[in-house]
């Protein structure tokens, strides 16, 4: 009895003593800097902004800004934020519907994959057929290791 006591004692201290990497990170979210319905790539991909200078770059190429003079208002870019990383994440092509994103629920990373979770929109009946192809910029904190980010949708 006393060994069968040492050893679930054991196991018990084995299990708390180190969290793994995906707890640690559950629960933690990002914040979406831009968001767009359109302007993306055809095909789902991320990358790693590296300053702001890039980012407004980003910004104003993906989002179809056109300078038309001294008529139109000034872009106010968000600012580029220390001490975390900036992603652009392209969500590929869609037929028909709303996709782009307005809300980060939680971020994680498991296996060198950051998870990215966001609401579920419920797209209803009819809808005209247009081809968009959304994009979001948004951050993670900087420990954070992966090597693709992928969308969990969730209600």
């Amino acid at each position: 009895m006393n060994k069968l006591f040492v050893l679930l004692f054991a196991i018990i201290m084995s299990c708390t003593s180190t969290p793994s990497q995906s707890s640690r990170n559950a629960g933690s979210s990002g914040d979406i800097l831009a968001s767009e319905p359109q302007g993306g790539t055809e095909t789902a991909g991320f990358t790693i902004i590296k300053d702001e200078a890039e980012l407004q770059k980003i910004i104003k190429g993906n989002s179809g800004l056109i300078d038309l003079g001294k008529d139109t208002p000034p872009v106010n870019y968000p600012p580029f934020p220390e001490n975390k990383k900036v992603i652009l994440y392209n969500l590929g092509t869609f037929r028909s519907g709303n996709h782009a994103i307005t809300q980060i629920k939680s971020l994680s990373v498991k296996d060198n994959v950051l998870y990215v979770e966001v609401p579920l929109k419920e797209s209803g009946g009819m809808e005209i057929q247009v081809i968009s192809q959304p994009w979001l910029i948004f951050t993670a904190p900087s420990d954070y290791q992966f090597n693709s980010v992928e969308l969990k949708y969730s209600k």
